[in-house]
């Protein structure tokens, strides 16, 4: 007798929702994508217990016939691939014809489809077929699943906790609500409206209504595009950060996707902007032709390969870049107390901006981030680029806070500088251009400096030792795993010469493994610039913050320290009427 067999369909089903259905996200997610696929404009989640009782999808798509729908939840059937050649060329969310079978053999599943006639109801229960009857001609599909994983209690037992399965319906369906705007999307939850949005097919009035309105005053629109990809969508000011990735949002042909080449192009672009643990929020959306993609990675569809990510990659760090660069990325200081406030104080015969209004406003707030400076109260939080290409406005020293923030005024209003940060910003753009000059010279050291390092160090530094010559250092071996420096850059006399070699070389040693020399020299650049800048508590003249403003001035980017922190925040004079209770009222004077 043969000892392999073919498995039954129900535990090849069974095995394959290992892979496709990992917790309820997966179940709402693949279940909306066929809804999406269905051209549905209106689609509605409803979950009891975050979805591990019941999960009930209502949408107006195109329907099945019923013996369209008996076949759905037979492995590998699928309408949307009809040959070889349509898997290099996908413009569906789903196509593998695994994700119905996969569910309905962990769950107990009601189908209730009808394409604008006689409808149909099927039950279904661990994969097995219960019954099928004749239903309602309402146009659409109803499926309910419920009790998910009943029949496999070792995945039921590892179940996350109600709130964290929750929050990872939420944040799938916010994706595929900015994903497709002109779709309208409902989620419940125990009868609580989580997500509602509109189906305008307005992207910003999308990304309002999951991050908020302040949140989307706060990004900028970006458009580009070449032969081969074009990218539409939304970045945020450097001051949104969040704490993790999860906010950069990637959409391929209207599929949110992982791809994590891309995210940390994103996060590079980001990286004179914001500190290396913080990222921004982010939506893009790619177009591009479906042969230069590969969604058939893994079952989840999640994973994406690109033929030329490169030039994908270029054009997405470019089109940040420019889109950043001539913004002068100044924080402004908003006391929520006495916002809430002012918002109170409405004059006679004057309405408060309603919720709509506010909506309605919000694409001219985002226009109004590229013409000049206004003190209106929905005005963005930056401001735009002076007409003398200078990126700061003429600020005037009036005094120091603590030894540390430098007081500054202006007809705008106030500003605080953080002197460390400002002085860190200037060394590092000093640094950075000699770090790139080739005429920089060397000087002799008057007693040799001798660094000595473990084996593993010594053969590492060994093979990067060229790295060190091309920046002017005079480094060679000096016995088992010893080197001396005899000679270095001029610039770096400025510093404790002995530390800033020591950092050096420990930056060559722990190089990154895909090595770039531009990397390196920011990384340089931005060590050396620490500790040869002014620290907090160190008291400077008037003159001194005179001339550390000037030299600010010049900078490419006077808004952050190399390491993200921002140099300065404003208070604008209006934000500080409102502060002292003097905005709304003549008598105040």
């Amino acid at each position: 007798m043969t000892k392999i067999k073919i498995m039954d369909d129900i535990l090849a089903n069974k095995i394959a929702a290992g892979e496709v259905v990992e917790r309820c996200s997966s179940v709402v997610k693949e279940l909306t994508e066929n809804a999406i696929d269905a051209k549905s404009t209106v689609i509605k989640v409803e979950l009891i217990d975050s979805g591990t009782k019941e999960i009930k999808i209502t949408d107006d798509g195109i329907g099945m016939e019923k013996e369209d729908a008996l076949l759905a939840f037979e492995r590998h059937a699928t309408s949307k691939l009809l040959d070889e050649e349509d898997l290099y060329r996908i413009h569906t969310l789903g196509f593998r014809g695994e994700a119905l079978p996969a569910i309905a053999s962990v769950s107990k599943v009601e189908m209730i489809t009808s394409k604008g006639n006689v409808g149909t109801i099927l039950h279904i229960e661990g994969g097995k077929f219960v019954d099928a009857s004749k239903g309602d001609a309402r146009r659409g599909t109803i499926i309910k699943i419920k009790d998910l994983f009943y029949n496999t209690p070792a995945r039921l037992k590892h179940m996350k906790s109600l709130y964290t399965e929750l929050a990872s319906v939420t944040d799938y369906m916010n994706k595929l609500a900015l994903s497709y705007p002109s779709i309208r999307f409902c989620l419940v939850n125990n009868g609580n409206v989580l997500l509602n949005t509109d189906g305008s097919g307005n992207l910003l009035k999308t990304f309002s209504c999951i991050f908020g309105l302040q949140v989307a005053k706060k990004m900028i629109e970006i458009h580009v595009e070449n032969d081969d990809y074009i990218i539409d969508g939304f970045i945020s000011l450097p001051e949104v950060q969040r704490a993790s990735r999860n906010h950069m949002i990637l959409i391929v042909n209207g599929r949110v996707v992982r791809n994590m080449d891309l995210l940390r192009t994103i996060h590079d672009a980001y990286h004179p902007y914001q500190p290396d643990n913080r990222y921004p929020i982010v939506v893009l959306k790619i177009d591009v032709d479906s042969s230069l993609i590969d969604v058939n990675i893994h079952p989840t569809k999640m994973d994406i390969k690109f033929s030329k990510i490169d030039t994908l990659q270029s054009l997405i760090r470019n089109s940040i870049e420019k889109a950043l660069q001539p913004k002068t990325l100044i924080p402004e200081i908003e006391d929520k107390f006495f916002k809430e406030a002012s918002q109170n104080l409405v004059l006679e015969n004057e309405e408060p901006y309603t919720k709509k209004m506010q909506y309605e406003n919000l694409t001219l707030s985002l226009e109004r981030s590229k013409e000049e400076p206004s003190l209106d109260k929905e005005a963005p939080i930056f401001i735009t680029k002076e007409k003398n290409h200078e990126k700061l406005p003429e600020l005037y020293p009036i005094g120091s806070l603590h030894g540390t923030y430098i007081i500054c005024q202006n007809e705008k209003g106030m500003y605080l500088i953080d002197q460390h940060a400002a002085k860190e910003r200037i060394n590092y753009e000093q640094c950075l251009q000699k770090l790139s000059s080739k005429q920089e010279k060397s000087i002799r050291m008057l007693v040799p400096f001798t660094i000595e390092l473990t084996n593993s160090e010594a053969l590492i530094l060994k093979e990067n030792l060229e790295l060190l010559h091309n920046m002017k250092f005079d480094i060679t071996e000096f016995g088992v795993n010893s080197f001396v420096i005899k000679a270095h850059p001029l610039w770096l006399s400025k510093y404790k010469v002995q530390e800033a070699i020591q950092s050096i070389v420990d930056l060559v040693i722990h190089k990154e493994k895909n090595f770039d020399l531009s990397r390196f020299h920011d990384h340089v650049a931005a060590t050396m610039a620490c500790k040869m800048s002014i620290k907090a508590n160190d008291l400077i003249s008037m003159k001194e913050m005179e001339y550390l403003i000037s030299d600010l001035r010049m900078c490419e980017n006077p808004f952050h320290c190399p390491h993200g922190r921002p140099t300065m925040v404003f208070y604008s004079n209006s934000d500080l009427e409102k502060m002292f209770k003097r905005s709304g009222f003549d008598t105040y004077q």
